[in-house]
């Protein structure tokens, strides 16, 4: 019993090892199409949404998918510009924001009477004399270049992904000639498109929220490319946790290099960090709720994973996954009690059987 107990360890350890190594070397080809596959889930839950609208009520399901995929890719697209355009131009007024950092500094170091050349030049090498800010701002516009150019094949596999999701009942059936595995594997299925479809666009809806009350937060501090990071915004609070904190702290320091004064600096980082507060204390727990039960340990845990294996995309992309790891673990009798112990709400325990046991949705 022992011995065959040990061999499953080494076999889980060994397929753990293989899975992660896979992800690492696999990732440009598995990045696009699980991104596609989150696309596509955003895309439905949203043709749900417009099917309840009187005047689309009756259009085909084909035609509104196929229009929500088309606005979906000119958003992606006009995003992609509006980021790759304000990067040039933030390279272009770097050397300006430099200086302003320089003089901040020396302003710093004049109050705090640290104007002896052997102190100032410590305290400058040890801030200002280690940014580079053009360099950095060219780094990150490579860095999206590439990102970019991935977009096409996204929005490709996006494409046939739902055009094949309408023969897939009947692939199901011809896979899975036993009607309990076919059911099971169904109710999986289901339960992972409505939890991640619906958490992704309310999810969105929370982002777009945000940004637009950080975009006029922005435009009241007279911030300069205030759109730019009010979309940064949006997109970074995908991330659990961090993105907030990121949210708040890359416009402040922009801020901080545009004015070199501590005062609009502060204000600006108190009202982000306001709207932060806002959204995540109030409308977050109410629109988001229970679509994702999750244990914010576990959440934080998947975060460094998925970043560790495909970096920014990946901490993007962490709950989604880890989400639909823990509805494929709960659906089966040997791995259900790790669904459990991932859980953030955990309910009483039916009677076993291909429904979760013990997680409350």
């Amino acid at each position: 019993m022992k011995q065959a107990l040990f061999s499953n360890f080494v076999l889980a350890v060994i397929l753990v090892i293989c899975l992660g190594a896979l992800l690492v070397l696999g990732r440009p080809i598995l990045l696009p199409i699980v991104t596609a596959a989150i696309s596509a889930y955003v895309i439905l839950s949203a043709t749900r949404l417009l099917r309840r609208l009187p005047v689309l009520r009756h259009f085909p399901t084909v035609v509104l998918r196929i229009g929500v995929l088309i606005a979906f890719t000119v958003a992606f697209l006009s995003v992609a510009v509006i980021i790759a355009s304000t990067i040039r131009q933030i390279a272009d007024v770097a050397p300006r924001y430099q200086a302003n950092l320089v003089d901040l500094v020396e302003r710093l170091a004049e109050r705090f009477d640290f104007e002896s050349a052997a102190v100032w030049q410590a305290l400058h090498d040890a801030t200002i004399g280690r940014i580079d800010v053009q360099s950095l701002v060219l780094t990150l516009l490579g860095s999206f270049t590439s990102i970019g150019s991935g977009i096409f094949l996204v929005v490709l596999y996006t494409g046939f992904l739902l055009a094949e999701r309408t023969n897939f009942d009947q692939k199901l059936t011809a896979a899975f000639p036993d009607s309990e595995s076919a059911g099971r594997l169904r109710s999986v299925v289901a339960d992972i498109n409505q939890r991640i479809s619906d958490y992704l666009a309310v999810k969105t809806l929370v982002n777009i929220i945000l940004g637009g009350v950080s975009y006029v937060i922005l435009l009241g501090f007279d911030v300069n490319f205030a759109l730019f990071w009010a979309v940064a915004i949006g997109l970074m609070n995908y991330i659990p946790y961090l993105g907030s904190l990121l949210g708040v702290v890359f416009p402040v320091l922009m801020s901080l290099a545009q004015f070199g004064t501590l005062g609009a600096t502060l204000g600006l980082g108190a009202c982000l960090v306001a709207a932060q507060v806002l959204v995540g204390s109030v409308i977050d727990p109410r629109m988001v709720g229970r679509q994702v039960n999750l244990s914010p340990f576990v959440i934080l845990v998947a975060l460094s994973v998925w970043t560790a294996i495909w970096g920014i995309p990946g901490a993007i992309l962490a709950i989604p996954l880890t989400s639909m790891l823990a509805i494929v673990l709960s659906s089966f009798d040997s791995t259900r009690f790790v669904a459990v112990l991932m859980a953030d709400r955990v309910g009483p325990a039916p009677a076993p059987g291909p429904a979760k046991a013990g997680l409350q949705t």
